[in-house]
């Protein structure tokens, strides 16, 4: 079995994140592998280590984005691929979908790949349009959102949760799946596998490697600007009338 497990490089979710002079997200100061792909990571890893077979971890990025494969690569993946060039920045999900897909068909023909896992969504955009996306660019069906993933035979088969109900989904390989949280508990690396990956091989692509010219964005920035600091909140004291002035403030600030 073959893997590809698509991840993303972002910012850290506890550091202050910036605009730059075109509207897009400072990257490069406190970047980490988005913590939701770990557990795409993770089902990857345990799926080859069942039934055998490779993972390749595969990200879009600037150069310091090659952290995240080599995160993947900790994690258990045996091979890395970091597509980066200059004319990508500021790709929105259609742009990255059409350049990963054609990393995904540029590994087809090494070798067939029979599942692309994702992440639920990254946690700088949080759109989860990616997984999508993906699927309609490879033609492939899309099993989202899985909060549990099994393979057997020639077919994957995925449970998810909506709400206080459950699908249960199935699809014969090759297929994409996204992958929730609640999915997997992601291993943390042991000294040995964190030295191991040192020596595991990661290719860098440009889009004349990918065949591609510049994909261009669905979508553009057209303004930006940092929220506002947080007011300090009124406190009223209740005095017998706190319902009234309540219901004053409502109708001042024309919320009802």
């Amino acid at each position: 079995m073959r893997i590809v497990v698509c991840v993303k490089h972002v910012p850290d979710v506890q550091s202050e994140r910036t605009l730059d002079d075109d509207g897009h997200l400072v990257r490069g100061l406190d970047d980490v592998l988005n913590e939701l792909d770990e557990n795409a990571l993770e089902a990857a890893v345990s799926l080859v280590e069942e039934h055998g077979g490779e993972v390749v971890v595969l990200t879009m990025g600037p150069d310091d984005a090659e952290d995240a494969v080599r995160r993947g690569l900790q994690m258990g993946a045996d091979r890395g691929v970091h597509v980066s060039d200059e004319s990508l920045a500021g790709s929105d999900a259609v742009a990255t979908a059409r350049v990963l897909a054609a990393a995904v068909r540029t590994l087809q023909h090494e070798a067939p790949v029979d599942l692309v896992v994702t992440g639920m969504a990254s946690l700088d955009g949080l759109t989860s349009m990616l997984p999508a996306a993906l699927a309609a660019a490879l033609d492939l069906p899309p099993l989202t959102l899985a909060s549990e993933l099994t393979v057997t035979g020639d077919r994957v088969r995925v449970r998810r949760e909506i709400g206080s109900a459950a699908e249960v989904l199935e699809a014969p390989l090759p297929a994409l799946v996204s992958v929730t949280d609640q999915a997997n508990e992601p291993r943390y690396p042991a000294f040995r596998a964190i030295k191991a990956a040192r020596k595991k091989p990661v290719d860098t692509w440009s889009l004349v490697d990918l065949g591609l010219g510049a994909p261009g964005s669905a979508t553009a920035v057209l303004s930006a600007e940092e929220r506002p600091a947080r007011e300090q909140g009124r406190i009223v004291t209740d005095s017998g009338d706190a319902g009234r002035q309540l219901a004053e403030f409502l109708i001042d600030a024309k919320l009802v």
